[in-house]
C-alpha cells in the first residue's frame, strides 16, 4: 500500500494534508468492520474518495455558518470538507447526517480525533429538525429529485447545494425539473469525466 501522506491530492497546506492522511488511516482501520468503502477501494482512498470530496473545497465560505452533509457514511465529503475548513474557516459548523449507528460512531470518532467542528446526527434526513444550512452537500446518496426534497427542508434562505453525481446526472436533472425550480451549474468532475459536481441554487417547488 502506498504511503497515504504522499498521495493526498490537491494543493493543500501541510497541516491539512496530514489531517487528511490521518483520516484516511482511520477509514482503513474501521472499514473492514463496518464497510465504509469497498475492500477494493481501500488502497485508493486518497486518489478516489478524498480527491472527489476535495472538489468541494473551493466552495467553503470564509465565514461562520452551517454546512450540512447528507448521508455522510464514511465521511465523504463531509469530514474532508470539515478538515479543510478547520484551517480556512474555523467558525464554519458542520452537521453530518447519517442514520447508520455504526457509521455515526465512526464519524464522531473521526471528528474528535481530528479536532473538527462537527456535529453528527444519527437520524434520517426527512425526520431531522430543519438545520437552516447555508450549504448542503451529498455524494452518491440518492437521485437528484429526492436530494432536492431533502434540501428544501434543511436549506436556509439563499442557501445552495453541492452534489457529486455520476454519469446519469443529465437524466436526473431533467426529472428533477419536473418537480422543482432551481439554477444548476454542472461542472465536470476532476476524478471521473462522466461524473459531475452540481451547484444548485434558488431552489423552489415547481
Amino acid at each position: 500500500m502506498q504511503n497515504a501522506r504522499s498521495t493526498v491530492p490537491m494543493d493543500v497546506s501541510r497541516e491539512t494534508r496530514e489531517r487528511l492522511s490521518d483520516f484516511a488511516a482511520l477509514v482503513r482501520k474501521w472499514s473492514p468492520a463496518i464497510n465504509l468503502v469497498s475492500k477494493s477501494d481501500l488502497p485508493h482512498i486518497e486518489s478516489r474518495h478524498i480527491a472527489d470530496s476535495l472538489q468541494l473545497a473551493p466552495y467553503i465560505p470564509q465565514t461562520s455558518g452551517i454546512w450540512a452533509d447528507f448521508g455522510s457514511g464514511g465521511g465523504f465529503p463531509g469530514i474532508v470538507a470539515a478538515i479543510v475548513a478547520s484551517e480556512t474557516a474555523p467558525d464554519l459548523r458542520f452537521h453530518l447526517v447519517e442514520s447508520d449507528q455504526r457509521k455515526s460512531t465512526f464519524l464522531r470518532t473521526a471528528a474528535r480525533e481530528l479536532s473538527l467542528n462537527v456535529t453528527v446526527h444519527s437520524e434520517r434526513i426527512e425526520t431531522l429538525a430543519p438545520l437552516s444550512a447555508d450549504i448542503i452537500s451529498a455524494r452518491a446518496l440518492a437521485p437528484l429529485n429526492m436530494l432536492l426534497g431533502y434540501a428544501a427542508r434543511h436549506l436556509s434562505t439563499g442557501g445552495s447545494c453541492l452534489f457529486l453525481k455520476g454519469q446519469m446526472h443529465e437524466a436526473e436533472i431533467e426529472t428533477a425539473r419536473e418537480h422543482w425550480r432551481f439554477d444548476c451549474d454542472s461542472q465536470v468532475s476532476r476524478t471521473d469525466p462522466d461524473a459531475r459536481l452540481l451547484l444548485v441554487s434558488h431552489l423552489h417547488h415547481a
